[in-house]
């Protein structure tokens, strides 16, 4: 495997996942590894947003693999995950179902948290690692 230096990083960006709202990337890669910004469930192509928990984590995984795919990573190559629920104790369960249709085992580690979001539902960002670092990086 090679490996870049320690403070090589870029930015990683994609039409298939909303635009930044704010000073940050959708994604940076950094070495072997890949970090996501926290994406919520707005669709990138309409700004709409799902009512639902469940829904809302659908689309948010979806951007949150757009991102992936734009490096050539899946769902597989996630090795940290962090949740956040605006309804922690209602919305596990449907939260929980809908994530589990993108992951399986070995599962990722991850933290959900309830936090207080602005007029969303749930946010999600990611860790990922590639077995090989691209030439470059």
């Amino acid at each position: 495997m090679s490996s870049a230096a320690p403070d090589a990083r870029r930015a990683v960006r994609t039409d298939r996942a909303p635009a930044p709202a704010g000073a940050y990337s959708q994604g940076v890669a950094a070495g072997p590894y890949l970090f996501t910004a926290g994406f919520g469930p707005q669709d990138p192509a309409t700004g709409a947003v799902a009512d639902t928990v469940g829904e809302q984590t659908t689309q948010v995984l979806r951007n949150v693999g757009a991102v992936l795919e734009a490096e050539g990573l899946g769902f597989g190559d996630v090795v940290k995950v962090t949740a956040h629920l605006q309804h922690l104790r209602r919305d596990f369960a449907a939260y929980d179902a809908a994530y589990s249709a993108f992951f399986t085992a070995p599962y990722p580690v991850r933290t959900t948290v309830g936090s207080d979001l602005m007029d969303i539902l749930v946010e999600i960002d990611v860790v990922a690692v590639r077995r090989e670092v691209p030439a470059g990086a």
